[in-house]
């Protein structure tokens, strides 16, 4: 079921109890899908792909950024001077 920002606001108490009811609501925002509201209980579609194992965790964690490469001037201007 789909339902909009305002709509769902307006009526917030009868589409909690749909999804208490197990169904699950997709939120929109003139027109475009941006949030999920499902039941508790119910397992997503990541958990699901990972009881199948299809996919698994990351066996490692991610490693952080470098350090910014200090320049002078915009981003603008140091495209400039690539471009020449």
């Amino acid at each position: 079921m789909e339902i909009g920002i305002r709509e769902l606001r307006d009526g917030l108490s009868k589409y909690l109890a749909a999804v208490r009811s197990g169904h699950a609501l997709t939120v929109t925002d003139h027109g475009r899908p941006i949030a999920r509201i499902v039941p508790v209980g119910e397992p997503t579609r990541l958990e699901l792909l990972k009881a199948e194992g299809r996919v698994r965790p990351a066996s490692r964690a991610k490693r952080p950024a470098p350090d910014p490469v200090p320049a002078a001037g915009t981003v603008s201007d140091l495209i400039d001077d690539q471009r020449r």
